[in-house]
């Protein structure tokens, strides 16, 4: 069977990869010269199963409110004349109750997990490096009030069997020594000591490596025009290099992927938020982060990787577009300076956007479509990085008819009201 993936991300790179360890030929299209040229390529660097949660949850309409307000704000709206824009976010407001988070979380949580063990294993077997550490995700809540309403997340955390540590000032900087710099700052924070981090854009070309070496074929820069259909099939990808053919079609285009089906007649929930990051290089190594620390007033996540330091936040709604705005480099100038004052050389810094594909709901469309050979892998969001081994691996196991490691229909585009 010959699958053609579009996408050369993360998503697209980890399909490939276990789909050709399954037998399958495979073809990989992407509009970029290399893999992981987008979204993947400059994300926070966290692989947090522990951390995965859905945007959407009790209060955050009256955090909106206030973020939107904030000097050093993670959210911005910028308002465009686009009804998939305000169907999105109505669509995330009616999420927003503790019973979807609790619905929500848990799936997001299961595969996150099962992709944080799917990457363990493939890292032995393959031998992959890409600046990896095992040292967890201390989220640092800046207020006693913040670092009270952790009982939610804990009591998921505890269903799931997902380690975890409530921490007050001292555990935090035991935890993270660089923080007993700034230990007033802070009120305490949960760690959770099994999150990984590690570059997805080392990773990504690490493995697609591996991938051509089982026999995938990648073809960049070709620009994906569009999927050719029947009336119950896709018959070819129509690309600037002609038509491509092959049995089955997996759509890894991240946010992109509602613009390739909306001629098909297939409309899924998802919408592009804007994030951004800065790379820095590192300065006194005593004074950096050990692993990831997640800022939680500001929502920006600061993560060692190697000799440097990835910062990576804010959530944009406006659109497809890629402009680097100033204020948004503030906020993670902010949250890094304020935390780790000597750690990094901000003057040096790499500045860097990339487009997450949302779901109203925070969990992923993996599975069919009314196509029969038409297959998604998108709407990661945030966590693609996390989430990509499993994700990876699931439609593998779907496309080869093999019993699946974990429930596929959490994840399915018919789950019900994302």
């Amino acid at each position: 069977m010959k699958t053609v993936i579009l996408g050369s991300g993360v998503i697209g790179v980890t399909s490939a990869y276990y789909l050709a360890r399954a037998g399958h030929e495979v073809v990989v299209v992407d509009r970029q010269p290399g893999v992981a040229l987008e979204t993947s390529f400059a994300n926070a660097g966290e692989v947090s199963p522990g951390y995965s949660s859905p945007w959407a949850g009790p209060g955050v309409p009256a955090k909106a409110v206030k973020w939107l307000t904030m000097k050093y704000g993670p959210l911005v709206v910028r308002p465009k004349l686009d009804p998939a824009m305000w169907i999105w976010m109505l669509r995330m407001l009616g999420n927003c109750t503790a019973a979807r988070y609790r619905l929500n979380k848990g799936r997001m949580v299961a595969l996150a997990e099962y992709s944080r063990d799917c990457l363990m294993a493939l890292r032995a077997e393959t031998g992959i490096t890409y600046d990896h550490r095992s040292q967890g995700t201390l989220q640092l809540f800046r207020t006693q009030k913040d670092l009270d309403g952790t009982g939610g997340d804990i009591a998921v955390l505890k269903e799931f069997g997902v380690g975890h540590e409530l921490l007050d000032r001292a555990g935090c900087v035991a935890a993270e020594p660089a923080l007993g710099l700034v230990q007033e700052k802070f009120a305490g924070g949960l760690r959770l000591p099994h999150d990984e981090t590690g570059d997805c854009h080392m990773f990504t070309q690490a493995l697609a490596a591996k991938a051509a070496a089982l026999g995938v074929t990648f073809r960049q820069d070709i620009r994906i025009d569009r999927l050719a259909a029947d009336g119950a099939r896709i018959t070819g990808v129509e690309t600037s290099a002609g038509l491509i053919t092959g049995d089955n079609y997996i759509l890894a285009l991240g946010s992109y992927s509602p613009l390739m089906l909306r001629p098909l007649g297939i409309g899924i929930p998802v919408y592009p938020v804007k994030g951004y990051s800065l790379t820095l290089p590192v300065t006194e190594a005593e004074a950096a982060p050990v692993s990831t620390v997640m800022d939680e007033t500001y929502k920006v996540a600061i993560t060692r990787l190697g000799d440097r330091i990835r910062v990576g936040g804010t959530a944009e709604l406006g659109g497809y577009d890629l402009t680097l705005h100033a204020g948004r480099r503030a906020t993670l100038e902010h949250s890094v300076g304020d935390l780790f004052p000597r750690g990094g050389k901000i003057e040096g810094a790499k500045f860097w956007t990339g487009l997450r594909p949302m779901t109203p709901d925070g969990t992923p469309i993996i599975g069919g479509t009314r196509y029969a050979n038409l297959h998604l892998n998108t709407g990661h969001g945030t966590l693609g990085w996390t989430m990509a081994c499993g994700s990876g691996r699931l439609m593998a196991d779907l496309l080869s008819g093999r019993p699946t490691d974990i429930d596929p229909s959490a994840y399915r585009m018919d789950r019900g009201a994302a």
